[in-house]
């Protein structure tokens, strides 16, 4: 939703609030999508958040809850009625129900799960077990299954006793008759099939599955590289525990965006305003994330003013060799971060593997390589224009060359390391690499300027 859409949305409720329209602001919010009914829930005070929500059809009011946060869904949970409690969360489906839960207190996990059916409860107590960032905590139970031995009438007939509770049914899986996932059919082959055949005769048989105990970056790329709407769960014995489907994967993907780019920038996801948590608390969050990768930039920063105290004969010597060490430092951060920003998006995406590690480090090498003759020559003619000596202008230009290619080295070595003895490469944050860089920047520099200067 648009800013200026957002504004009039709530603009326009609390209006009707305001002058007590309800039924004007019932038909007003029916006719609203509910991922924006909760965003403007947030925006209400708690007595008019009540209010607003119990205007809400039941059917609007379950969708509403499936998209506000945690704290926000115990808050006007427990302001309804013992009915309406158990309409709504017996209308949700399960995989949105473990979602809220897995944020809440344990006690207050209990008191909601209390409001559900016996099978329900059972079900959304398993999936709380499983580990969260897993296949099985993000699956639902709430999928359509038939056995392999079914006619397609039979199958069509099961489907309509057991579709209205499921998720969804583009997909009808199959199972033997010890629940093992045995074939998939599409709801299209199961309806223009012939009544009396055999449903594992037009199943299909070439399955795309996910381990209950898999990470759920990998659920992720499975379903993008399928196309699939949905993708069943099964354990190691290849029952069939669940399905998750594309909303739930959407949120995986944005979740993951999320972290990696925190993690690159060197902070993390605790950052995020949330109107749930107090300003002690969000400092706090900030401090914890950010103050590590500053506290390595800083002893980086040391170790480039021990480079700095080993080269100051060299500085002695001609002072103008220190008007080019922000342009040689910064240049080369630049260089190393856009490789490392191309690498770690390629390790996400599958590209780099195999041969593709190879084929990534000679294209930023050679990109390296090539801009940095570029930059080189530009920066030796502006060293000229400065006035400085033939011989600055030179260094000046071959330890810039030099550095935007190890840089462009360093940015994309540091991720596939990183990658290969099992840390998340995103860890390879900006402040990491440029403090790298500084280092073997500084150190090229001098060591040219000690040859080509000093030594003669």
């Amino acid at each position: 939703m648009g800013l200026l859409m957002f504004y009039e949305y709530l603009s326009k409720v609390e209006s009707l609030l305001e002058e007590k329209k309800d039924l004007e602001l019932h038909v007003y919010l029916e006719d609203m999508h509910a991922a924006d009914i909760a965003e403007v829930l947030e925006n209400l005070e708690d007595e008019q958040q009540s209010h607003v929500f119990n205007l809400l059809s039941d059917e609007k009011a379950t969708e509403v809850l499936e998209e506000i946060n945690s704290e926000q869904f115990s808050v006007i949970l427990n302001d309804l009625t013992y009915e309406k409690k158990v309409t709504l969360l017996e209308n949700m489906s399960q995989d949105d129900i473990v979602d809220k839960l897995s944020e809440l207190p344990e006690n207050t996990q209990k008191e909601i799960i209390a409001y559900l059916d016996f099978e329900d409860a059972a079900d959304v107590k398993e999936l709380l077990i499983f580990e969260e960032g897993t296949a099985g905590r993000l699956m639902t139970k709430d999928f359509v299954s038939i056995r392999k031995d079914y006619s397609v009438y039979y199958a069509i007939e099961t489907l309509r006793a057991t579709a209205p509770d499921a998720e969804t049914i583009y997909y009808v899986y199959v199972t033997d008759e010890f629940d093992r996932l045995v074939g998939v059919i599409s709801l299209r082959q199961l309806i223009i099939s012939p009544p009396n055949r055999a449903v594992d005769a037009i199943m299909n048989e070439n399955l795309i599955t996910v381990n209950i105990n898999d990470d759920q970056e990998n659920v992720a790329k499975i379903v993008a590289k399928y196309d699939l709407l949905a993708v069943p769960v099964v354990d190691d014995a290849g029952i069939l525990r669940g399905i998750i489907t594309i909303d739930d994967v959407l949120d995986i993907v944005e979740e993951e965006a999320t972290e990696d780019i925190f993690k690159f920038a060197g902070t993390s996801e605790y950052e995020i305003y949330e109107n749930d948590t107090s300003l002690f608390e969000r400092v706090s969050n900030s401090i914890k994330s950010r103050l590590p990768w500053l506290i390595v930039t800083i002893f980086g920063g040391l170790l480039s003013a021990r480079v700095l105290e080993n080269f100051q004969g060299t500085i002695s010597a001609n002072a103008t060799l220190a008007m080019f060490m922000p342009l040689l430092t910064g240049m080369g951060g630049n260089v190393g971060t856009q490789s490392s920003t191309i690498t770690v998006r390629n390790i996400a995406t599958h590209v780099i593997e195999g041969v593709g590690i190879l084929r990534t480090l000679i294209h930023e090498i050679a990109v390296g390589l090539f801009v940095g003759i570029v930059c080189s020559g530009l920066v030796a003619a502006a060293a000229l224009i400065m006035n400085a000596e033939m011989n600055i202008a030179l260094i000046v230009g071959i330890a810039m060359w030099v550095n935007m290619t190890t840089a462009a080295t360093i940015g994309t070595v540091v991720p596939l390391v990183f990658k290969k003895i099992g840390i998340d490469p995103a860890v390879a944050s900006a402040p990491f690499i440029t403090t790298t860089i500084d280092l073997t920047g500084l150190t090229i520099y001098f060591t040219l300027a000690t040859l080509l200067i000093v030594s003669t």
